[in-house]
């Protein structure tokens, strides 16, 4: 995947950076699909961007999205075009992307300090929990922002026709 802006990375290569970077503060680590940008979005990486010193996003592949819940006619925006905007918010240091159905591997290999998801994560089913835990870190479940979300949004617009 060809990267269109300097703060998104392949996995392989964000990996080596955070390396040189875990001397300077708390890596926080957060993911999803981020289809539709929007308040609660921003709302929660400003929260996560708080918990640390560098603030990676982990976006979902296109396939991903779709094996999720999301269903065949989601995600509305490409993968390219989801790590382009959430590249362009100041609070966010890195972007990357990974193609399981969960962030485990790439939790594995990023190894952040804290790991954050939103509140309708409880903390003990965070997926990757057990790898930040181990060595020493948390996983954070930030509250949402009540009345906005990407299905909402998709909803609202349907209905409008």
């Amino acid at each position: 995947m060809e990267r269109p802006h300097p703060k998104i990375y392949s996995p392989d290569q964000l990996a080596e950076i955070l390396e040189t970077r875990r001397s300077c503060g708390k890596i926080v680590f957060t993911n999803g699909c981020f289809d539709l940008l929007h308040p609660g979005h921003v709302t929660l990486l400003t929260q996560a961007r708080t918990l640390g010193d560098v603030l990676v996003v982990a976006v979902n592949s296109d396939a991903s999205v779709r094996v999720l819940v999301k269903g065949p006619s989601r995600p509305v925006n490409t993968l390219a075009d989801r790590m382009f905007m959430l590249a362009h918010l100041e609070m966010v240091d890195y972007v990357t992307w990974f193609e399981a159905a969960t962030p485990y591997d790439i939790i594995s290999q990023l190894q952040p300090d804290i790991l954050v998801k939103g509140g309708d994560w409880p903390v003990e089913a965070i997926v990757g929990r057990d790898v930040v835990e181990a060595r020493g870190g948390k996983a954070v479940s930030l509250p949402l922002v009540e009345g906005v979300s990407t299905t909402g949004i998709i909803d609202r617009i349907r209905n409008a026709r």
